[in-house]
């Protein structure tokens, strides 16, 4: 291409509103911003016709810094626990679809389950002026509380439904979650449960499993005992020494729920590893249904969770704030649900 009609495109494209894009289209700039931010609220066709005027004019969406009121950047900071976790992997991808169609960038930053750490990447991310934040801990230290509220930056909270919620909200209840797993295997028959977590410290969620638990058995009349709860760290060898020292200090338990994938894994190999069949021996039960759970035998009963569309809904209602200043959205809280998944090991 000569450069001179090089330069004329790149001038349009810097100077493309999103009312040029409606124009060309044919549609309002509502639907525009639908087709860009909530591809789910506008039809296949409209949403080609929209992408195709797009790329015709040289719409340039990283140009939507200049439309927002704070001049912010075009970043929206994630911060997660752990990267290493496989359970937010397709959070991550529902967020980043979204977000990337819409000319946005994801940061990603993990804050080790410690919210001193959390506070300091929160710092980092308002001093880049990023457009929002996604946070999946929902327990905040006061400053980082204080500076989220200066800053005005919209913020999803997406690991648990919080009491007292910072902004917005896309998840669903870890206490409701644990509680259907627990009556779905008080159902079955089973008496003895035994309960394993992560450690509650600084985790509201594994705290809220832990009270799902409980008021389940409660509500069955089943009596709790310290000797079917214990809390470890993660890994596959957590889980095995789970199900060791339960069975070890209550050989009656006849079925363990794991609040967590890794350590329904572990527990199962360590039954097979001494011979204990699954589930005539114990039963087991887990928490997120990943892929493994499904292909390793026994297939692990379990707690499935719509972490994709929790990724996809937090993108969608924070552009919805930062671009077409959908105030109306602040304070809501979103509850996906969950689903139990019977399977061969329960």
């Amino acid at each position: 291409m000569p450069k001179q009609t090089a330069s004329r495109k790149s001038r349009a494209g810097s100077s493309a509103r999103m009312r040029d894009v409606a124009n060309r289209a044919g549609v309002s700039t509502m639907t525009v911003s639908r087709a860009l931010n909530e591809p789910s609220k506008v039809s296949e066709a409209v949403r080609e016709r929209v992408l195709k005027v797009v790329k015709e004019i040289g719409y340039l969406p990283n140009h939507l810094a200049s439309s927002l009121s704070s001049n912010r950047s075009t970043t929206i900071g994630l911060i997660l626990p752990s990267i290493d976790n496989s359970i937010f992997t397709q959070t991550v991808k529902g967020l980043s679809d979204v977000i990337r169609q819409s000319g946005f960038q994801l940061m990603i930053a993990e804050c080790g389950y410690d919210p001193n750490e959390e506070e300091e990447l929160i710092t980092a991310f308002l001093g880049h002026r990023v457009s929002g934040l996604v946070l999946h801990s929902t327990e905040h230290t006061p400053q980082a509380i204080a500076k989220i509220r200066k800053s005005g930056v919209p913020v999803v909270e997406n690991g648990n439904i919080p009491a007292e919620p910072l902004d917005m909200v896309v998840s669903y209840s870890n206490r409701n979650a644990a509680y259907a797993m627990t009556s779905h295997l008080a159902r079955l028959g089973y008496k003895n449960i035994a309960y394993a977590s992560l450690y509650s410290v600084h985790n509201d969620r594994s705290r809220d499993r832990l009270d799902g638990y409980m008021q389940a058995l409660e509500e069955f009349g089943l009596e709790p005992d310290q000797r079917l709860t214990i809390e470890t760290n993660r890994g596959l060898n957590a889980g095995a020494e789970a199900v060791a020292r339960i069975v070890q200090n209550a050989p009656e338990v006849d079925a363990l729920f794991c609040a967590g994938d890794v350590l329904a894994v572990g527990a199962l190999f360590e039954c097979q590893k001494r011979g204990w069949a699954v589930p005539e021996r114990i039963a087991l039960a887990s928490f997120d249904d990943v892929d493994l759970l499904r292909h390793v035998s026994p297939s692990v009963t379990t707690i499935r969770l719509p972490r994709h569309e929790i990724g996809e809904r937090t993108a969608q209602m924070l552009l919805s704030r930062i671009i077409d200043g959908a105030e109306h959205l602040r304070g809501s809280i979103v509850d996906l649900k969950y689903e139990v998944i019977q399977r061969e090991s329960t």
